[in-house]
């Protein structure tokens, strides 16, 4: 059996900050870039604080059968609440979506390859 790669999304707004985490975040925001935006075992946060108050976590995880894409989404939004949580931070509106790249369509770059390789 294969291993599987999950890209997971969790998606929320924060909710309740004084002025004192407002600042804290406004203070690390590039470090929390859109663009610098990833994913990663641990998670990537991204955010623009100055725009809006929503937020976004990036997690990559993996599993064996299509099923598991059950059990990232869930560790991926306890690690979410529990990073929020460690920090302070209030939030609401979490919500998750969840990608099995063994699923996902090719792209033409990666179509060429693969006839290249069965050629």
């Amino acid at each position: 059996m294969s291993t599987r790669t999950f890209r997971i999304t969790v998606r929320g707004v924060f909710d309740g900050l004084d002025a004192g985490q407002r600042a804290e975040l406004l203070a690390r925001a590039a470090d929390h870039d859109v663009l610098r935006a990833a994913f990663t075992p641990e998670g990537h946060l991204s955010y623009d604080l100055a725009a809006r108050s929503a937020f976004t976590f990036r997690f990559l995880d993996s599993g064996e059968a299509e099923e598991d894409i059950l059990d990232a989404t869930e560790r991926a939004e306890e690690a979410a609440k529990a990073w929020l949580d460690g920090h302070g931070y209030g939030y609401k509106n979490l919500r998750s979506q969840a990608e099995d790249l063994s699923q996902a369509p090719l792209g033409k770059r990666q179509r060429r390859e693969a006839a290249r390789k069965g050629s």
